[in-house]
């Protein structure tokens, strides 16, 4: 796999965020989301750019993406979306 395929920092911060907010509640990430309590809202603050990424929050975010992709047994293929990764059809 080469760097190009692997998904862009910023677009990471936003699929952690769009997990986070819209699966918190889901019994299936239960234990996901409480283990990375910190990447998640961290991730969602940076792609609403209440924050700016540092190398330490990039250390954090990065990890947190790794560790969500492994959970649901994906290897990193430059996912644009949430549901890129989910590998849902887009809606037209």
């Amino acid at each position: 796999m080469t760097n190009q395929d692997t998904t862009p920092f910023e677009t990471k911060c936003e699929i952690l965020g769009d997990l986070w907010l819209d699966y918190k509640g889901n019994e299936q990430f239960t234990d996901f989301i409480a283990y990375n309590d910190l990447g998640l809202p961290l991730a969602y603050a940076i792609a609403t750019q209440i924050v700016t990424p540092t190398p330490k929050a990039e250390m954090f975010v990065n990890e947190t993406f790794d560790l969500f992709l492994g959970t649901i047994g994906k290897e990193d293929e430059g996912f644009s979306s949430l549901d890129d990764v989910f590998g849902f059809e887009a809606e037209e």
